[in-house]
């Protein structure tokens, strides 16, 4: 029993969510992606256990220790959301001028009063 729990104790959520937090906000795809598979395999490991009263403690204790820096995973989550917006958003005006710029020499055909003929009011 006391090697399951400290086996569980190594875990270290504090450490696991400070390490996405800086991964993410350093762009450092690879190392988020070990992450969310360290994730995934402590989640089907605690699915899988039996937890016991002392093993749940311990997961209880790692987690309150690991509040803070979850929550600023939360926030770092939330900032690259927004800011993954604001480049979609940047990539479609940018899209949307180049479409305009390629249509603008020939969306308005010249008028006659440029060419000097006539008054210019046809």
């Amino acid at each position: 029993m006391q090697g399951r729990v400290a086996g569980y104790r190594n875990l270290k959520l504090k450490s696991l969510a400070a390490e996405a937090s800086q991964a993410l906000a350093q762009l450092d795809a690879e190392r988020l992606e070990e992450l969310a598979l360290s994730c995934e395999a402590l989640h089907r490991k605690l699915a899988l256990t039996n937890a016991d009263r002392e093993t749940r403690r311990a997961m209880a204790e790692q987690a309150r220790d690991a509040a803070a820096d979850m929550a600023i995973l939360g926030r770092v989550l939330e900032a690259t959301r927004a800011n993954l917006g604001v480049m979609n958003r940047l990539r479609e005006m940018r899209m949307e001028r180049l479409e305009y710029t390629v249509r603008a020499p020939n969306a308005a055909p010249e008028s006659s009063a440029m060419n000097g003929d006539g008054d210019g009011n046809h």
